[in-house]
């Protein structure tokens, strides 16, 4: 069967990720909404060079301590103190990743990433909040077939925030 990619992943509820500029102020951080219990189903994370560079401020310079990390980029290569750099085709490298041994591999975002790897999605996910942003950067852009999805899961919490999570057939 091989390894899961999961997209594990906040939105707004009318399905943003981030304001236009990219901020992520309005996220919900009182509280953990599960993301210890599933940081430790994971090995691998997969991330876009933009939302690594923001989860950098975020997580405080240390995002995905202890994991493989590796940053999508349009630009060659690379390397960080906790991350890899990759350029070039990442369906086919994910689909590698997904072949080899190990535990879940997080598909951190951003929505670029999310659409060119939506054939590969085993989990979502998602941690909707309760707040209408009205514009900003959407969790799914073109690109996508209908797919019917199997509920796993859903959660709500005393925030108002509702995780759901999903299971592609």
């Amino acid at each position: 069967m091989g390894r899961r990619l999961k997209l594990f992943i906040a939105t707004s509820l009318d399905g943003f990720i981030a304001r236009k500029d990219g901020s992520i102020d309005w996220l919900f951080t009182d509280a953990d909404y599960g993301y210890t219990d599933f940081f430790s189903t994971i090995d691998t994370v997969l991330v876009g060079r933009k939302t690594y560079e923001q989860s950098l401020a975020f997580f405080e310079g240390a995002p995905f301590s202890g994991k493989l990390c590796y940053v999508f980029t349009r630009k060659a290569g690379g390397k960080a103190a906790q991350a890899t750099f990759v350029s070039g085709d990442i369906a086919e490298f994910t689909r590698g990743l997904k072949d080899e041994p190990g535990s879940g591999i997080w598909l951190v975002g951003g929505s670029e990433i999310v659409v060119a790897l939506r054939n590969l999605i085993d989990d979502f996910i998602i941690s909707v909040h309760p707040i209408i942003l009205g514009s900003g950067i959407p969790l799914f852009t073109g690109g996508w077939e209908e797919e019917t999805l199997a509920l796993v899961k859903a959660a709500s919490f005393e925030s108002g925030l509702v995780q759901l999570h999903y299971r592609a057939a």
